[in-house]
């Protein structure tokens, strides 16, 4: 009995010596075995993947108790790419022995209780070697809990602070543990992931619950031994998935899938103490991201030398472009930008030293100098601004595109602010306004990524508003204002307060535009702060005493901040109490627009905005049209995570016919983010004076007597007041305002002067025409970087994993032109208009866009990854001669024919799986995802993007989706042709909806290519004629088409008995003249001219709209013409028309016709019919193909669908007003019909009354209703 006892109490004791947590001896040496592999793809059947494998012993020394040495060795470099299954890891010894260089250095780390401190290395070793060893390091690190089978805790790992499950079983026969660590990497609380380039993009957290576009997770599986000294880790194994796509991931996705492993080969007894050098702190085992920009996705080029190779692609860049865009060369601009980013400043100066003397490579060097963002550009912008050796373009489009792609760190906003000292800045108001303007966007994007953001950086702009205030200067009030709305600070709130009437402390009377932009400086305070702007703008709104402009302004931008439905209910309760119908009208319309929105980002406030509406419907749902208005609209697909907003506002004054203000805005919702992309507002600021209150002769309908009066009124535009702006615009891109001008009577004056047919030889006009006349040459070219988005997350095996997106175009345009007149002018303008004009002109505008989004793994040493590419070239080139003469209001062009064939417009795009690595470069494999190959015993085909061969044989897997199509139209008269072709190949699955429509090779293009003619055509002449005396040629026929359809358009298209009556049966005692007459002619030799004569005959009757077209063949024995009729009813609002064709306008016929009715106590109506009598098989066939798709295409947009038998040859549509904001649709086709009820409709209905003009003053006790 005792022996037993102390044998349990030996057990006991021993088993207590045990333990699980992990730990390392530091008298001993640890070696283990690792792996480390990732490929990119789809993982689908036959489609092309890429990735990188790592191999390599390591050794784990100890230093002290919790001090330990990584030591690498063996290190071995693979890459993949091609067909899982059909295709195999190929070594890289070079790429191998690079890398090797470095991880065989030593690296250092604190190692305590499981955890991964502190890590060191020698200086010369890279951060993105050291985050490699991270990921080896990661293996180590994890927190062990006996106590608790399940657990889960937030610790900081290699992907950052994260959440992590752990999940422990013990194996009862060896007592290791098996511990599983799952890391849900979307849910960190500090990820180690970055972006770049999204600064002016808006997070739209509803979004997210819709979907994802990037999910993540990684699996740790460890076997640890327990021993008396802790948990040995004798086999560690993990997987990270995670799954891509630019849409919804629930729709398909590309896919990352990283494995590592690491085995224990054996544990010693340390010798030799190991040799350290100089180490230096590289931080804990969170992964760290290189700073640097130069590693751009998509390229790998050797950066040795980057002067040199710089200059001689700037050079080549500048030679191929010199006349029209060469869409082969455009791509070298990225490669430029990667050199440019690495050349050291004094290397730049060097370059600009080479470059300024030359127009063309001067021009390409400052385009894209501005893409270096870091000091070193703005040190040689200040260089430039100093030495004031730029021209005021030069500077301002330089300075405009470097401050925006600036890396806002805070030492450069600081740098940043040298401009604002510098005498040239000032040399020239657009440029003064372009340096304000630019440094509130870099303060705003600073403020994106330097939380909090100090108040130092938007200190410049606060000074500039608070002496403008000071001196009551305007103009450098509004200036201040805009720059600091750029800025979008939260600490200039109390300065824009100041400019505000109603919250100022001390109040001063501000002209409307200035508080206009006071009120909009705070547009983008409204996502930083939200209460306090909300608190401001409504105080603004509520206030009865400050102008309606400002009022409606302070509105749009309290809905900026998405108000709670408690806040939206206080504005409806003031709303029933507003007297100003302006101030009504322009929040009614826009709460109802919003009421309808179905973004993310107003889910809530559309709610809030629908109860509202219901509450102010019935009093204020017939507001007139004349009133300040606001329209929202939107839309959103789940499925793509993708939509599009805008909203347009105008907004009047109390006594104003026509608005004061007008803005249009558009955003762009994409992938959980928003982007404003486009703004442009316009003030009509002195044309509102113009006008006043009422303008004689305007009756509101907008027709001709209306713009007459209009006209009227603008020709004395001498009695614009001297001290205001005729007309202010701005522009935002990205929600940034980079131009805004006002146009003042003074610049009015001298543009009248400039054109006006008095002036002599001192017009700028003048000297214009003069130098056309001794021929000029027009050349520019402009690369343009559109955006760079960049988003970096970390990888389990420690390689930085980048999702890239790139917008490059270059643009540009060639023109050659020479003229004469007959007789010149020798004394003042007005000569030109009793000259004949002949010009001589060739030429080309186009732009080549090159769009790249990559998914992969980027380091310096290599890539692998998806890329998909497109290539987007479009061209206009011309030449011709021509004469103008403005007497007989006449012009003339003669056109060389078509010797070669022309591209006008082409796309291509296609999906890659990419493998570069530095130390070969010439071995990059660029695999399309769906390869040319597609049987499964072939080879893939590899091949790069510009030369994929679309067009060889090839076996298509079931699921391939390949059609191609070629169209061509052509001209025997004028031997051309116009082509348009297509190819799509697509590998689609249901599951993987929508991603497959991207997938795969497209290709798109519209060429203008030679022809057959007729006869060989020396050249094509085509002549407008708008002169006196205009007869068509056979004029016989001409009479008799035009009483035939001037009499039968009145009963085709019956929709109302009341037409009829009112058309009297026109019969002509002359031949009337066209308004205008065209020809093209194809001219050949002596042989008689062929091609088309059209001739526009307009022929008004009291309420009686009506114009005729014909087009007649001309040639040898040809009668074809083509004869349209249109006639309007302005008294019943009716119309038809009719097309006729073929011999004498006697073959085939179509029809259309349109009506109102509204009888009293009926809803409005407008009916529409479309009738065919005969028309051609084609136009049968192309019918009857887009019938097929109807009833698929009306049940996804909501109708009901009922069969009947309608007329045969006719679709006939009838649209009833249901609501103010819905209407009733029924379409008929011959065989059924389809409807819908209720649908949306954004614009408020008329009344029955018409529309309200405006009133003198809308400040009553009543609503004006329509």
């Amino acid at each position: 009995m005792r022996g037993l006892l102390l044998c349990c109490l030996v057990a006991l004791a021993t088993s207590e010596t045990i333990h699980y947590e992990p730990s390392l001896n530091p008298s001993k040496t640890y070696e283990y075995k690792y792996e480390g592999e990732v490929n990119f793809g789809r993982g689908l059947a036959n489609l092309a993947e890429s990735g990188v494998r790592l191999t390599c012993k390591i050794k784990i020394v100890g230093v002290s108790a919790n001090i330990f040495v990584l030591q690498v060795s063996g290190v071995n470099f693979a890459e993949f790419n091609g067909v899982p299954g059909k295709n195999s890891f190929i070594n890289s010894p070079k790429l191998a022995q690079r890398l090797s260089a470095q991880l065989v250095k030593p690296f250092l780390f604190e190692y305590n209780a499981g955890h991964v401190g502190n890590i060191r290395a020698p200086a010369e070793v890279s951060d993105m070697v050291v985050n490699i060893a991270r990921g080896i390091l990661s293996f180590f690190h994890l927190t062990v809990k006996t106590t608790q089978r399940i657990y889960q805790l937030e610790e900081a790992g290699i992907h950052g602070l994260c959440h992590s499950i752990y999940a422990t079983e013990e194996s009862t026969t060896t007592k290791d543990m098996t511990i599983t660590q799952v890391v849900d990497i979307n849910k960190c609380r500090e990820k180690a992931a970055t972006y770049r380039g999204m600064a002016t993009t808006v997070v739209d957290k509803i979004s997210g619950e819709r979907g994802e576009s990037v999910i993540s997770n990684v699996r740790y599986v460890y076997t640890v031994k327990p021993t008396a000294e802790g948990g040995l880790i004798t086999k560690a194994h993990a997987l990270e998935q995670q799954h891509f796509t630019p849409f919804n991931v629930k729709g398909g996705s590309f896919k990352m899938h990283a494995v590592k492993e690491m085995e224990l080969l054996g544990e010693s007894v340390t010798g030799e103490a190991v040799t350290l050098g100089t180490m230096q702190s590289r931080g804990d085992i969170v992964f760290k991201f290189v700073t640097s920009n130069v590693n751009i996705p998509g390229m790998m080029q050797n950066l040795d030398d980057p002067v040199t190779k710089a200059v001689a692609l700037i050079k080549h860049l500048a030679q191929a472009n010199i006349y029209q865009i060469d869409s082969a060369t455009t791509e070298d601009t990225i490669k430029v930008y990667q050199l440019l980013r690495v050349i050291p400043y004094e290397g730049l100066e060097a370059m600009w030293t080479q470059f300024h003397a030359n127009e063309e490579h001067r021009r390409w060097f400052l385009n894209m100098i501005v893409e270096v963002g870091d000091d070193r550009v703005l040190k040689f912008l200040e260089m430039r601004f100093q030495a004031q050796d730029l021209t005021l373009v030069e500077a301002w489009q330089t300075l405009l595109m470097s401050f925006n792609h600036l890396d806002a760190r805070p030492a450069l906003v600081e740098m940043a602010k040298a401009f604002f000292i510098i005498p040239f800045s000032r040399s020239h108001e657009q440029l003064w306004q372009t340096i304000a303007l630019a440094y509130g966007s870099l303060v705003n994007k600073h403020c994106v990524y330097y939380t909090p953001c100090e108040v130092t950086a938007v200190e410049p702009l606060l000074k500039m508003a608070t002496e403008a205030l000071k001196a009551g200067d305007e103009v450098a009030m509004i200036l201040a204002l805009k720059a600091l709305g750029n800025a979008g600070h939260p600490g200039s709130i109390k300065t824009i307060m100041r400019f505000i009437p109603g919250v100022a402390a001390t109040p001063v009377e501000l002209h409307p535009r200035v508080l206009s932009a006071a009120v909009q400086a705070m547009r983008l305070i409204s996502s930083r702060d939200p209460h306090s702007v909300q608190d401001i703008t409504m105080t603004v709104f509520l206030q009865k005493a400050i102008p309606a402009e400002t009022r409606m302004m302070a509105f749009t931008v309290l809905f900026e901040t998405r108000p709670s439905m408690a806040l939206v209910s206080t504005i409806t309760s003031h709303l029933l109490e507003e007297k100003d119908h302006q101030v009504v009208s322009f929040a009614y319309s826009y709460m109802g627009s919003l009421a309808k929105s179905i973004t993310p980002d107003n889910h809530f406030l559309s709610t809030a905005c629908n109860v509202a509406m219901k509450i102010l419907s019935p009093k204020f749902g017939r507001l007139s049209f004349h009133y300040s208005k606001a329209l929202h609209m939107d839309w959103f697909q789940n499925d793509l995570l993708t939509g599009t907003a805008s909203d347009i506002f105008m907004l009047r004054g109390a006594t104003n016919i026509f608005p004061t203000d007008i803005m249009m805005k558009g955003k762009l919702h994409f992938i959980g983010r928003i982007l404003q992309v486009l703004e442009f507002g316009i003030r009509a600021e002195g044309i509102k004076e113009l006008f006043g209150t009422h303008i004689p002769g305007f009756k509101g309908d907008f027709s001709l007597s209306d713009f007459k009066a209009i006209f009227n009124v603008l020709q004395k535009w001498e009695l614009l007041p001297e001290d205001k702006p005729v007309l202010s615009a701005y522009s935002r891109a990205s929600g940034q305002e980079w131009l805004y001008a006002d146009i003042d009577k003074e610049l009015l004056q001298y543009i009248i002067k400039a054109f006006s047919p008095s002036a002599g030889k001192g017009s700028p006009v003048w000297g214009l025409i003069e130098n056309l006349q001794k021929g000029i040459s027009l050349h520019e070219t402009k690369p343009f970087l559109i955006f760079e988005t960049r988003f970096f997350q970390a990888s389990t095996l420690g390689f930085p994993l980048e999702i890239s997106k790139y917008y490059e175009s270059v643009n540009g345009f060639t023109v050659n032109a020479k003229a004469a007149a007959t007789p010149p002018m020798t004394q003042h303008l007005g000569q030109l208009l009793n000259s004949e004009i002949a010009v001589e002109t060739d030429g080309y505008i186009g732009c080549s866009k090159d769009i790249l989004i990559f998914y992969g793994i980027n380091t310096d040493m290599f890539q692998c990854g998806a890329e998909l590419k497109v290539k987007w070239p479009t061209a206009i080139p011309w030449k011709f001669t021509g004469k103008i003469n403005l007497r007989e209001k006449k012009l003339e062009l003669d056109l060389p024919p078509l010797k070669k064939p022309v591209e006008l417009f082409s796309l291509t795009s296609d999906v890659y799986a990419v493998s570069r690595n530095i130390e070969d470069l010439a071995a990059a494999k660029i695999t399309p995802m769906m390869p040319v190959a597609m049987d499964a015993n072939d080879e893939i085909v590899r091949a790069a993007p510009d030369v994929v061969q679309a067009h060889s044989p090839q076996v298509e897997a079931p699921n391939v989706w390949h059609p191609r199509t070629k169209m061509c139209g052509e001209s025997s008269i004028y031997g051309v042709s116009m082509c348009v072709e297509s190819e799509v190949k697509r590998a689609f699955y249901h599951e993987e909806y929508p991603l497959y429509y991207l997938m795969g090779y497209t290709h798109m293009a519209v060429h203008l290519v030679p022809a057959h003619a007729n006869n060989p055509v020396d050249k094509i002449h085509v002549e407008l004629d708008a002169g006196p005396d205009k007869h068509p040629v056979n004029t016989p026929q001409l009479l008799n088409t035009l009483r035939r359809l001037s009499q039968e358009a009145t009963r085709q298209l019956g929709l109302s008995s009341d037409t009829a009556p009112n058309v009297t049966t026109e019969a002509w005692t002359s031949i009337p003249d066209a308004v205008f007459i065209l020809r093209a002619l194809a001219i050949s030799g002596n042989v008689k001219p062929e091609g088309y004569d059209a001739a526009f005959y307009y022929t008004p009757e009291v309420n009686i709209e009506n114009a005729q077209i014909i087009v007649s063949e001309i040639g040898e024995e040809t009668n074809w013409k083509m004869c349209s009729d249109v006639l309007m009813n302005t008294l019943h609002m009716e119309g038809n028309g009719h097309i006729r064709w073929g011999a004498e306008c006697q073959s085939y016929q179509l029809s259309m016709g349109a009506a109102t009715a509204h009888l009293p106590g009926s809803k409005p109506t407008l009916k529409t019919n479309f009738q065919w009598t005969t028309i051609p098989e084609y136009l049968q066939a192309l019918g009857k193909s887009i019938e097929k798709y109807i009833p698929g295409m009306a049940f996804l947009l909501g109708f009901s669908q009922q069969n009947s038998a309608n007329a045969k040859q006719e679709v006939s549509a009838s649209f009833v007003v249901a609501s103010a904001d819905s209407l009733d649709l029924k379409i008929k086709f011959p065989e059924y019909t389809v409807y819908r009820q209720a649908i949306p409709f954004p614009l408020p209905a008329p009344t029955s009354q018409g529309i309200e003009q405006e009133p003198t003053n809308t400040t009553t006790d009543a609503v004006g209703r329509a």
